[in-house]
C-alpha cells in the first residue's frame, strides 16, 4: 500500500489573534496602506491515465493537456495582520491539502501562516486531476489516493505562496462591483421555487449576477484582480480528457496572458488574476441546461465564451473600483457539522434542530444531468477501489434514516467503516480584506443558501451585505448546502447536502458564532481537530511499467510530420513517439513549444499551457504511446518560420531508470 511522503501536521499551532489597533500599523491599514504580494505556480497533476475529478466518470482519464492549472496566491498585511489567500484551478481543495500546505508553510515559517489566516479555495474545474483527498468518497471513480497529483497540488500550492510572500511590498487596494447576466443559468429551478418569495425575489433572474473584483496595485502599479463570480467549472463536459482550468481558467489566462503579456515559463509573472467562486452550487455554465450545450454546441468554444465573458465584466468592476481601507482580521474555527445543535433562530420554523451523520441521497448517485452525469460503473466493470473498503451498500440505521428525511439515503458517508468516507470536523473561515469580508465555507453553496448566509454575517456585523461574500469550495470539501427547503425536493444539489436538512442554519448559527468574534475583537476556540488520514490510503490504479519504442524508431522521432506551409486559422498537427507522462509531470515546464524563428535563434512562442494548443497522448500497444501536438494558428500570428517540439521522458523496463528526450518537427511557414 502506497503511503504519501509527507506526515501531515494536523495539530499546527495558530497564531495567536490579536484584538484592537495597534499604534502606527492600525493607523496606516486604516488610512488604505497595505503590503501586497502576488505569486502563481503550476499544480498540474499527470496527464494521462489519471482519473479526473468532478464529474465521477471512472472512464474519464486524463489523456492530455489543453491549458496547464495553476495556484495563484496573494499576501495582503495591513502592518499588524496578514493574509494569503490562494485561488487554484481545481475540482476542490480537500483537506488532505489543507493540511498538508499548513504543515509545509509552518516549516518553512513557523507560526506566520495558519490556518487562521490561509484561505485555499478552487476554481472548481471538472477538468483536473483527481485523487488527492484522503477521504473515500472523493476517490472512489480515481481508483484511490494518487501521491503524483497530490503532491503536484501541494507543492504548487506552496510555491505560489511563498512567491507571494517573497513579493510583499507596498500597494493599494480598490473593489469594484459590476453584474453579468449571461454566464450562468440555475440548474435546479424546481428547488429554487420552493424558497420563500422575498429570497426568490433577491434573484429575480434566478441566478446571482454578482461580479465583485479587489483590484491590487504595488507602488502604483497594477498587480493582480481577485474576482469573485458564481458559475460552475463545468463548461468542459464529462467526455473530455484534457486537463484544463475550465471556464474560469480560461479567463484568468485570458487577462494573465493576452491581456497582461504575462508568460508562465519567463519568471515572475507581473499581473495574477484569479476568478474564485462564490455561491455557485446551482449555478451551470451551460446555458441550455445540457452538457457542453450554451452559448454554443462546442465545449471548447463554451469555455472560452463564459471566461471571456466573466473577463469582460471582471474588467468593467476593476475599472471602476473605489479605495479600500481598513484592517486585516480573521477567525477561524473546526467544527464536527454531523453534530450541531442549532438554536432556533436560525431555523425556517423557530424549533431548534440537529445535524446528523453524513449520508447522500439516490439521486445524487446520478449527478447533475444539466452539466453531466457521473458515478455509475459500465456494466460488468468492478472498481478494486470500493471492494476494498467493503463495497457501497451499507446498512442505513432508522434513526439515521429518520434524521436525513426525506433524504432516501443511499450511502451513509458518514458511518462507512473503517473510517467516514467524508470529513465532518471542518473548518469555518471568516476573512476580513478592509470593507469586504469573506465567509469561507467548505461546501458548495446555493445562491439562496448564500444569500441566508450571507445576512446573517452581515446582521452581525453591522456591515452592509453588499461587502459580505460567500467564499465556497475552502480548505476542505462536503460537497453541496442548500436551504432546507431546497433539500424536501431533493434534486441533486440537496441529495448531495450530507449532514441533513438543517445543515444551512447550522453554518448560519457558526459563522454567526465567528462574525460576533470578530466584531468584538475576541478569539474563537479552535474546536476539534480533524483527523490525519496520510497512512491510510489504497490505490488500485496501475502505474507505468516500462516504455518501449516502435521497431526501428527512436523516443522522441517524429510519426505524422508538419506540413511546410500553413496560414493563419489553420492547424498544426505533428506526432511523435513518446514516453509515459508520469515519468515526469514537468510541472513548471511544458510537454510542447512551438518555437519561432528570431534572428537566427529558435525562441519560445508557446507551450502546453496556451490555449492555441493541446498536447495528447495515447497508448498504441503495450508500452508504446504517442503524443500529438496541435497548434491552432492565431489570426494574429505573427509570419514566419515555426517548428513544434515535443519534451517527454521514457523509462526503462529493467532498470527502471527516466530518461529525457525531446524531439523536434521539420520547420514550416505561417504566410
Amino acid at each position: 500500500m502506497p503511503v504519501s511522503r509527507r506526515q501531515v501536521l494536523a495539530g499546527a499551532a495558530a497564531v495567536p489573534l490579536v484584538a484592537g489597533a495597534l499604534g502606527a500599523s492600525a493607523a496606516r491599514a486604516a488610512s488604505g496602506g497595505y503590503r501586497i504580494g502576488i505569486g502563481i505556480a503550476d499544480v498540474t497533476g499527470p496527464a494521462a491515465e489519471n482519473g479526473m475529478m468532478g464529474y465521477s466518470m471512472p472512464q474519464q482519464q486524463t489523456a492530455g493537456i489543453h491549458q496547464r492549472t495553476r495556484a495563484r496566491a496573494y499576501v495582503i498585511d495591513d502592518g499588524t495582520k496578514r493574509i494569503a489567500f490562494v485561488n487554484a484551478d481545481l475540482g476542490a481543495i480537500f483537506q488532505s491539502v489543507h493540511q498538508a500546505v499548513l504543515a509545509e508553510l509552518a516549516k518553512a515559517y513557523g507560526n506566520l501562516y495558519t490556518d487562521q489566516n490561509v484561505l485555499l479555495n478552487a476554481t472548481h474545474t471538472h477538468a483536473g486531476c483527481g485523487g488527492y483527498s484522503h477521504y473515500a468518497a472523493y476517490n472512489l471513480s480515481i481508483l484511490g489516493f494518487q501521491e503524483q497529483t497530490f503532491d503536484a497540488v501541494v507543492d504548487g500550492i506552496v510555491e505560489a505562496i511563498k512567491a507571494a510572500h517573497e513579493d510583499l511590498r507596498p500597494g493599494t487596494i480598490s473593489l469594484g462591483r459590476g453584474e453579468l447576466t449571461d454566464a450562468s443559468a440555475n440548474r435546479s429551478r424546481t428547488a429554487f421555487e420552493l424558497n420563500p418569495a422575498a429570497d426568490k425575489a433577491f434573484f429575480p433572474l434566478s441566478i446571482d449576477p454578482a461580479m465583485t473584483v479587489l483590484r491590487l496595485t504595488q507602488q502604483g502599479r497594477d498587480t493582480g484582480a481577485i474576482c469573485w463570480f458564481a458559475t460552475h467549472g463545468t463548461s468542459m463536459t464529462n467526455g473530455n480528457k484534457l486537463i484544463s482550468g475550465d471556464n474560469k481558467g480560461y479567463a484568468a489566462y485570458h487577462w494573465e496572458h493576452d491581456q497582461a503579456g504575462v508568460r508562465y515559463l519567463d519568471g515572475k509573472p507581473g499581473f495574477v488574476a484569479s476568478f474564485p467562486q462564490t455561491n455557485s452550487g446551482d449555478m451551470s455554465p451551460n446555458l441550455n441546461l445540457k452538457p457542453g450545450s450554451g452559448p454554443t454546441e462546442d465545449e471548447f468554444e463554451n469555455t472560452r465564451i463564459i471566461g471571456e465573458r466573466q473577463y469582460r465584466a471582471a474588467r468593467r468592476a476593476y475599472d471602476a473600483g473605489t479605495p479600500v481601507s481598513g484592517s486585516i482580521d480573521f477567525r477561524m474555527s473546526f467544527v464536527d457539522m454531523s453534530k450541531v445543535d442549532v438554536d432556533g433562530r436560525f431555523t425556517p420554523d423557530g424549533t431548534p434542530r440537529r445535524t446528523c451523520t453524513a449520508a447522500i441521497g439516490a439521486s445524487m448517485l446520478a449527478g447533475s444531468t444539466e452539466d453531466g452525469p457521473g458515478l455509475p460503473l459500465p456494466e460488468g466493470i468492478r472498481n478494486p477501489f470500493i471492494d476494498a473498503l467493503g463495497g457501497m451498500d451499507a446498512p442505513v440505521p432508522k434513526e439515521l434514516a429518520d434524521a436525513q428525511a426525506p433524504k432516501v439515503v443511499a450511502v451513509p458517508f458518514g458511518a462507512m467503516k473503517p473510517y467516514p468516507w467524508a470529513p465532518e470536523v471542518l473548518p469555518l473561515q471568516l476573512v476580513r480584506i478592509g470593507s469586504l469580508y469573506l465567509v469561507a465555507g467548505p461546501a458548495e453553496f446555493t445562491i439562496v443558501a448564500g444569500l441566508r448566509l450571507r445576512r446573517t454575517v452581515a446582521a452581525e456585523l453591522g456591515v452592509p451585505l453588499e461587502n459580505v461574500l460567500v467564499q465556497g469550495y475552502a480548505n476542505a470539501y462536503s460537497q453541496y448546502v442548500t436551504t432546507p427547503e431546497e433539500y424536501d425536493s431533493q434534486q441533486y444539489e440537496g441529495a448531495s447536502t450530507l449532514f441533513g436538512r438543517y445543515t444551512l442554519p447550522a453554518y448560519q448559527q457558526e459563522f454567526a458564532r465567528l462574525a460576533a468574534a470578530m466584531r468584538a475583537g475576541k478569539p474563537v476556540e479552535p474546536g476539534p481537530r480533524p483527523r490525519d488520514l496520510t497512512d491510510k490510503q489504497l490505490n488500485f490504479q496501475p502505474g507505468v511499467v516500462f516504455d518501449s519504442a516502435p521497431l526501428f524508431k527512436a523516443f522522441g522521432d517524429v510519426l505524422t510530420e508538419a506540413k511546410s506551409t500553413y496560414r493563419r486559422g489553420e492547424q498544426v498537427l505533428v506526432e511523435f513517439v513518446t514516453g509515459h507522462p508520469k515519468n515526469n509531470l514537468r510541472r513548471g515546464g511544458t510537454f510542447l513549444e512551438v518555437q519561432r524563428l528570431v534572428d537566427g535563434s529558435w525562441v519560445r512562442h508557446a507551450d502546453d499551457g496556451d490555449w492555441a494548443t493541446k498536447y495528447r497522448w495515447a497508448r498504441t500497444v503495450l508500452g508504446e504511446s504517442k503524443a500529438v501536438l496541435t497548434w491552432d494558428i492565431p489570426a494574429n500570428a505573427a509570419p514566419g518560420k515555426y517548428r513544434l517540439v515535443h519534451h517527454g521522458d521514457w523509462k526503462h523496463g529493467v532498470t527502471g531508470a527516466i530518461t529525457p528526450f525531446s524531439g523536434t518537427s521539420r520547420a514550416f511557414v505561417v504566410a
